[in-house]
């Protein structure tokens, strides 16, 4: 491995009946660099995980269990937002594990820190540097990645101030637990809006913003949709710019320069383009001072499981790209 391990990384799942966890064991089981130790889920001990995520079946034959082995080097959490903290403080985890937490529960600063443990913040292309030499992690959220990546370049240079944001997310986004609005017959050929202006990423997304365009002037209006698919984010964020678009987006691919899974385009993004990948593409246009900043993700990947392997991937010091090199579900 690249200056890391010189064997797999040993890992461990907390949560793995899930979405997330789904997706998150389909990228570990296929990794080259990493061994699962164990999938933990009270409620399917015993089963094995392909008879809960059906796409497994022929992939691994492991089983879930109910108890916890601390013979691995990184924790997933993959439990739903107030149960990691939970978690953390009811079992004691060896100091030397290291921990991704896919929750909100150590997003914000001022709630990153449990007992000895430090959560930094798990954006790679905010603080790549301070990941890599991170014991703990706090994953981003899947509309906050989209949003930030979308941006970045923009608070880097100064200029954000007013900004209107739409975003619209698949069914996957609301977790697997049925509820009014995930079953079919009410999502099938229908949108709505949800939590407008108050989505709980909000408060991570200006963290980021303020941590490279320090005044405290940036106003984020967000308006969510849910959508009528699956799997996917759409944001398109509009702001008063008046630099030239080819400035503009020459700002973006050297922003982006040594990040791999962020992609500018001059073409129209569509969500195709990024299911089944860890990729953010990212479109701009302009008329006259009105800017559109178009970013797409895989909200299970990118914003969820895959940014989670990709921190682990820094984390240890192996390829960043390492069990996510995934082509897009284009048909």
């Amino acid at each position: 491995m690249e200056g890391g391990l010189n064997r797999a990384i040993k890992a461990g799942i907390i949560g793995g009946a899930g979405y997330a966890g789904g997706e998150l064991i389909r990228l570990l089981v296929h990794h080259p660099h990493s061994e699962i130790v164990f999938i933990h889920s009270k409620s399917n001990s015993g089963n094995f995980v392909y008879e809960v995520h059906g796409d497994l079946v022929g992939e691994t034959n492991l089983k879930f269990t109910g108890e916890l082995n601390d013979n691995i080097d990184v924790l997933f959490l993959c439990v739903g937002h107030g149960e990691a903290k939970k978690f953390l403080q009811e079992n004691k985890i060896n100091a030397n594990i290291k921990i991704i937490d896919l929750s909100q529960d150590f997003r914000i600063h001022e709630e990153s820190t449990l007992n000895d443990r430090q959560f930094i913040y798990g954006l790679p292309e905010l603080q790549k540097d301070k990941i890599k030499a991170a014991g703990s992690i706090a994953n981003p959220g899947c509309f906050a990645t989209a949003i930030q990546l979308g941006l970045l370049p923009l608070a880097h240079a100064g200029w954000l101030k007013d900004i209107y944001t739409t975003g619209i997310t698949g069914s996957t986004g609301a977790g697997q637990s049925p509820s009014a609005t995930t079953h079919f017959s009410w999502r099938a050929n229908n949108i709505q809006a949800y939590k407008t202006l108050t989505h709980q990423h909000l408060n991570e997304i200006g963290q980021s913003l303020r941590q490279l365009q320090p005044t405290n002037n940036i106003e984020l209006n967000f308006v969510p949709w849910r959508g009528d698919f699956t799997r996917g984010i759409f944001i398109s964020s509009q702001l008063n710019n008046e630099e030239e678009l080819n400035s503009l987006n020459n700002l973006y691919e050297e922003y982006y320069r040594d990040h791999p899974f962020v992609h500018i385009t001059d073409s129209p993004v569509f969500l195709k383009q990024v299911t089944n990948t860890n990729k953010c593409v990212i479109q701009l246009e302009k008329t006259g001072n009105k800017l559109v900043v178009h970013s797409a993700i895989d909200n299970l990947l990118k914003g969820a499981s895959g940014q989670a392997v990709q921190n682990m991937n820094l984390m240890f010091g192996v390829d960043e790209c390492a069990g996510l090199k995934l082509k897009a579900n284009f048909f």
